[in-house]
This record gives C-alpha cells, structure tokens and sequence, in this order.
C-alpha cells in the first residue's frame, strides 16, 4: 500500500496563498540562500495544520554541484524547509518568542528526487508541544507524489 498524506488534500485550495514570503519574513529570520518558504497556503489552527510551499529555482547555490547535468535537491533542504514551516507555525499560533532551531529529526524517507522547476508543497501536522521543544510529522509533495516524510524537532535556542 503506498503511503498516504497526513491529511486530505482534495478540499484545499494549494494555490490560495494565505502567508506570502514577506509574511513569512516577519516571524521567520532564515533570508538569502538559507530562504526556503515560500508561501503558506493553508492553516488549521484546531487541526494543528499547516501547508507552506518552496518553488525549487534553476538559480538556487547547490543546482551547480548537486548533481552536475542532473540537479537534484538535498534532502537536508526539504528538512530544512519543513523546519521553517514548523517554526513559522509555532511563532503564529504558540507565540513563542526567539528562534526555534533544529532539535532532530527522526523516521526521515526520502521517496523521489525533487528537481528544479517544482513546486515542493510541504504539509505538516503538530504531533507534541512540551517545555519550550516541539515535534511536527512532515511531508514534501510533487505532483501529487510524496517524495519526502518524517518528523522535525524543533526548540528554543
């Protein structure tokens, strides 16, 4: 059985932008390179849902070296651009002050290549929030295929 997503897809509208980048600057302090949200087009704040996206460009620094004459997008940058989800989530509905940083991750699977031109969506759904630390289930989709899942730690640094 293929795996499903965290929640169902089919009555959100993915191109409904709530959140623009400029939105996203105001909570979120990852800028130049290290910018990997685009857009969040859907929360649910009783839910604990969130769908954000990242527009993987031609012109991004790794297209160069990560793969020559087949670029292929890290797997740290889909983590990281969850993470950024996860921390924009947080600071908006949680309130939380500072800069939430990397805690870990964990049952991380990478399931397709993500090349550039794409339009990774990220979903992801708050699974814990405890002493100042916070875990969210997350998962990348391309063209209706899950090509990234796993779990982001998050914490106040």
């Amino acid at each position: 059985m293929p795996p499903q997503t965290l929640f169902d897809l089919t009555a959100i509208d993915l191109n409904q932008v709530k959140f623009d980048q400029e939105a996203i600057r105001a909570i979120n302090p990852q800028r130049g390179a290290m910018e990997h949200l685009n857009a969040i087009v859907h929360m649910d704040i009783a839910a604990n849902q969130i769908i954000g996206y990242k527009d993987v460009r031609a012109d991004e620094f790794w297209v160069e070296g990560h793969i020559p004459g087949r670029p292929i997008l890290p797997g740290v940058i889909m983590i990281e651009t969850a993470a950024q989800m996860a921390s924009f989530f947080t600071h908006y509905v949680s309130g939380w002050e500072g800069f939430v940083g990397f805690g870990g991750v964990e049952e991380v699977k990478f399931r397709a290549t993500v090349v550039p031109g794409s339009r990774l969506y990220m979903l992801g759904t708050k699974i814990w929030e405890r002493h100042r630390r916070l875990c969210c289930s997350c998962q990348g989709i391309v063209n209706g295929n899950i090509v990234f899942e796993g779990k982001v730690i998050g914490t106040v640094v």
